[in-house]
């Protein structure tokens, strides 16, 4: 792919999600090389080359896969491999059914936005939850009124943005909601105003820094205003740890941020990928691969039923014998 690394650049600049995708290992007769690459989007487009129909789909759906996830993977394509063979999060085994009778490995990382946390408070547990939540990569959002924008701890400024809570509505507005945690934590001052507005633009969690007496109080008050969505705020915020100092009441919270974040779904920069409404799928017969109705380009109709194939082998194989395929087909596997 012609200037790759600054296609790379461009993407990561522009804040999109994608993964990347490289040969690093092969065993002929395969048609990729080692070194080859492809770009995978959050919407599933492909640019650039990792091998024929059928690796290209299986490493479509691991990066889509790696991207929900968050996480860097080896792909082993192997045609003597089984639906059982062992696979785990860092190393997924897929079966290669397709004529091919080579073996690719694909290594594919993940390239998505860092989640978000915003912070509404100048407290020590806010200073605490802003810098541990910087060591876990977390793009990190502070939120105070203006005349405590001087007593914000300075360490990690450079790496935590400031706004004041007028900005706030617009803060959210400007991220994905399902990319963003939210944690009042100005104890007694702005609780009310932080959190109505947090309810009012949406967020994946909402948290309230306050005791279960104070909790009740500023639900009472927010409720009181007609805001929806007070059932999902966690009063108090955290996991019951035991937490008694401002540090261990910050990792209390982002233990349960991590415990409750939502993993099916990406939203960035205008794309939304949702697992929740995936493409509809058939089983190629033949090689068992899923495949995508919308754009499956072979196709074979046996007694008004449409079967679904991976690639022009799978479709001829099946088209001389049809009988010997269509045993194991159920009618989750053809449209």
């Amino acid at each position: 792919m012609p200037d790759f690394f600054d296609r790379i650049a461009a993407l990561r600049q522009s804040g999109e999600a994608f993964a990347v995708a490289t040969v690093v290992a092969r065993r002929p007769p395969v048609s990729a090389h080692l070194g080859d690459r492809a770009i995978i989007f959050a919407d599933g487009r492909m640019e650039g080359f990792v091998g024929g129909a059928c690796s290209r789909e299986i490493v479509r759906k691991q990066a889509l896969a790696a991207m929900r996830a968050r996480h860097a993977c080896l792909v082993s394509i192997r045609p003597d491999a089984t639906e059982a063979s062992a696979s785990d999060p860092e190393h997924v085994v897929v079966p290669m059914t397709c004529v091919s009778e080579g073996a690719i490995d694909v290594y594919v990382e993940p390239h998505v936005q860092p989640r978000r946390l915003i912070v509404a408070g100048a407290t020590p547990v806010a200073d605490a939850l802003s810098r541990i939540a910087l060591s876990l990569d977390y793009q990190v959002v502070r939120v105070v009124q203006e005349r405590e924008r001087r007593d914000i701890d300075a360490a990690g400024a450079q790496r935590v943005v400031v706004e004041t809570l007028e900005s706030l509505e617009t803060v959210l507005r400007a991220g994905a909601s399902e990319n963003t945690a939210a944690v009042v934590a100005s104890q007694g001052h702005y609780d009310e105003q932080a959190l109505e507005i947090i309810l009012k633009c949406g967020a994946s969690y909402v948290g309230l820094v306050a005791s279960r007496k104070r909790g009740a109080s500023v639900r009472g008050n927010v409720e009181g205003r007609g805001v929806p969505g007070l059932d999902d705020v966690r009063i108090p915020a955290g996991l019951d740890l035991g937490a008694r100092t401002p540090p261990e009441v910050a990792l209390s919270i982002l233990a349960e941020i991590v415990q409750t974040r939502p993993s099916g779904s990406l939203t960035y920069v205008g794309q939304d990928f949702s697992p929740a409404r995936p493409p509809e799928t058939a089983i190629d017969p033949v090689c068992r691969m899923e495949v995508e109705v919308a754009t499956a380009q072979h196709t074979a109709d046996v007694s008004g039923t449409r079967f679904y194939f991976c690639c022009i082998q799978c479709q001829a194989r099946f088209t001389k014998e049809p009988a010997r395929y269509l045993e194991p087909v159920t009618g989750a596997d053809a449209r």
